[in-house]
């Protein structure tokens, strides 16, 4: 395959798995294509699955290039590639934050899915999730920089919290960004730190854990039994909630009760585990293949809207989506 064939697999891979992932119905809580929210439309973020095209192409071409060994890992620049698909994905439509988590995730994927091309001639699940762990290991402290100014550009309650702790600086302090540089605190550090109360940092510090380990092997197992795209999202969706407290709607919970982030997290998941106690007794009900578990599906994507957008599970949103591009990058066809 040739150089631009490989960023075009990778790009293309990524704007379809979000809009894969937006479109997968119903998923309880999110947005998807017979729901909206009241500040966000499932149109703003169609819009935005396709304007993080570019920025994640970049981040392949960075990678292709770094596995030729002609550049260092670290000048891939994940943190400023980061900002531009944020930035790309707000100015794209009016619906505010619709993309941080997947662009926090599918850049660095992307480059790592560059480099195993160019490593394996193909996209072996191991050597991706390694790779994904070497792009991580080898970010800088400007990565950091651009990531903490990637989440203010996204201006959403979704980012609060998401990063700061001992050692690494809060997001909103105004010394951040000397700080970081002066004690050479990398992207991977914030990650690192920020992992114990937020998944999709986590994710970032544990070469994608959950969704190589958890999400993946869901999608794979529904999607050879249904040969249904639908149903592969939406299961591989109540597969992580059911095993992986989503951070989001914890964090918010949390934080109306105390202002300490790392405490609202765990007062938000102890208040909150009766989501995912549903999600994993709709798939023992069979889900989507089911009549039963379908109509047990809507109930409960009913109940998580009436309590509003802070009972959104956003966080296991991005982890299926991130799930979708792996296995688009492996060559699923459906």
């Amino acid at each position: 395959m040739r150089f631009r064939d490989i960023v075009e697999h990778v790009r293309s891979s990524a704007q379809l798995a979000a809009i894969l992932e937006v479109s997968g119905w119903p998923k309880p809580g999110n947005v998807h294509r017979t729901r909206d929210h009241t500040d966000a439309r499932y149109e703003h973020f169609l819009a935005g699955s396709v304007a993080l095209g570019f920025s994640v192409g970049e981040a392949a071409s960075k990678g292709l290039t770094a596995a030729g060994g002609r550049a260092s890992l670290s000048e891939i620049g994940l943190g400023k590639l980061v900002k531009m698909a944020v930035s790309d994905a707000c100015e794209a439509h009016k619906g505010g934050n619709t993309h941080l988590g997947v662009s926090l995730l599918f850049i660095p994927l992307a480059a790592a899915a560059a480099k195993t091309y160019v490593e394996t001639g193909g996209i072996p699940l191991e050597t991706l999730q390694e790779n994904v762990k070497e792009v991580m290991l080898s970010t800088t402290p400007m990565d950091a920089v651009e990531v903490y100014e990637a989440i203010k550009i996204a201006g959403s309650r979704r980012a609060l919290g998401r990063i700061g702790g001992k050692g690494v600086p809060d997001l909103f302090d105004e010394q951040a960004r000397r700080t970081i540089l002066r004690d050479e605190i990398t992207l991977f550090d914030v990650m690192k730190e920020s992992s114990h109360y937020d998944t999709i940092a986590r994710e970032l510090a544990t070469g994608m854990e959950v969704s190589f380990e958890v999400g993946y092997r869901r999608f794979t197992e529904t999607f050879e039994l249904t040969g249904d795209i639908n149903v592969a999202t939406v299961h591989t969706f109540l597969g992580i909630l059911s095993e992986v407290p989503d951070t989001f709607i914890a964090r918010k919970v949390g934080l109306k009760k105390v202002d300490n982030v790392e405490e609202a997290v765990e007062i938000g998941i102890k208040e909150t585990m009766w989501i995912s106690e549903t999600a994993g007794r709709i798939l023992s009900e069979g889900g989507l293949t089911t009549k039963e578990g379908t109509t047990q599906l809507w109930r409960f994507d009913e109940k998580l809207h009436s309590l509003g957008n802070d009972y959104n599970p956003g966080t296991t949103a991005d982890l299926t989506a991130n799930v979708l591009m792996i296995a688009l990058l492996r060559g699923l066809k459906f």
